[in-house]
């Protein structure tokens, strides 16, 4: 006879007692729809573990049909939280609303993506910024400062200062922003850009592979040295055809690196030394105070003044 999955679930958490392992998650079924079978098995397999977190996990591209699924939950089964997942969609994350309003528990955890570290603590000020389409500068510095160093960070500034930024270095980047995260995902981070659409950042991570793939086909010294291929045609030719691009695009990306160094060495240039590099510690320090700051100091200047983020903070907290 078949195990069912309480007797299966009880089983894996005596194992797991057996081999000293602390923690254990257990991930039941998906429905597409509420029925009285699949509580009786939910209640069955809660009993059978008693876990500490039963955690729900909601679809935010739901928006307000997550309520009714928090309410029945809540009712029948008894959660301890939520899981916000799809948050690198096209929504901004409206049904934390209806999951916090309507069962009053918290969203501990939202989902950005498909990869582990795509799984975050949730952080009420910072959603209520997504939901009004500000961003989310804290995430954003935070997930930077995890995937270059300081040391990286300031060879990277004397590069853009001498007008030294090569391929190599642009590759880098283009890698660093993919261990962010999906590009939905960076650029939902950064305020002012809640408009792009689906389709051109879709386009952009076409485009990225693109420049890629002709950035790999060039020699190490080619990448170190881009002149080499801005006097050489041979050069470029032999490019294209190693990237089943055109002659036309590869220079075109030579004159955008160029372009690219001009434009940052101005930009660099409008701060002195290492000042751009230590200001993102300085901002996240301004950050994280603001947002841990009391009532009554700079946290309650910056809702009063936009009362509409205050609510959502209220509502979210």
């Amino acid at each position: 006879m078949e195990a069912k999955p309480p007797q299966i679930t009880k089983n894996a958490v005596e194992e797991a007692k057996s081999k000293n392992i602390d923690a254990i998650v257990v991930d039941t079924a998906g429905r597409l729809q509420i029925d009285k079978a699949m509580m009786d098995e939910l209640k069955e397999v809660k009993k059978a573990v008693n876990p500490t977190e039963v955690l729900l996990v909601v679809d935010a591209m739901t928006g307000q049909e997550a309520a009714a699924l928090v309410t029945t939950f809540n009712i029948e089964i008894g959660i301890t939280g939520a899981i916000l997942t799809k948050m690198d969609g096209d929504s901004r994350g409206g049904a934390a609303l209806s999951v916090k309003e309507v069962s009053g528990r918290p969203i501990k955890f939202v989902g950005r993506g498909e990869r582990l570290e795509d799984l975050e603590l949730f952080y009420p000020d910072r959603m209520a910024q997504r939901v009004l389409g500000m961003g989310d500068v804290l995430s954003f510095v935070e997930k930077a400062q995890e995937v270059m160093r300081q040391e990286e960070a300031v060879e990277l500034q004397k590069k853009i200062m001498s007008a030294k930024f090569d391929f190599n270095d642009f590759l880098k980047q283009s890698q660093n922003v993919a261990k962010m995260g999906s590009m939905s995902r960076v650029i939902g981070m950064i305020p002012g850009m809640n408009k792009v659409t689906p389709a051109q950042i879709r386009e952009a991570e076409k485009r990225l592979a693109f420049v890629e793939s002709m950035i790999n086909a060039m020699t190490a010294e080619e990448r170190e040295k881009p002149e080499l291929l801005a006097e050489s045609r041979e050069r470029r030719i032999r490019v294209a055809e190693e990237s089943g691009k055109t002659e036309q695009e590869v220079s075109q990306l030579v004159a955008q690196l160029f372009q690219m160094r001009a434009q940052m060495q101005k930009l660099m240039g409008m701060v002195q030394g290492q000042e751009a590099i230590a200001g993102m510690g300085d901002l996240m320090d301004s950050l994280k105070a603001e947002e841990k700051a009391p009532p009554g100091t700079a946290r309650r200047k910056r809702r009063n003044s936009k009362p509409k983020q205050r609510d959502l903070d209220a509502v979210l907290s």
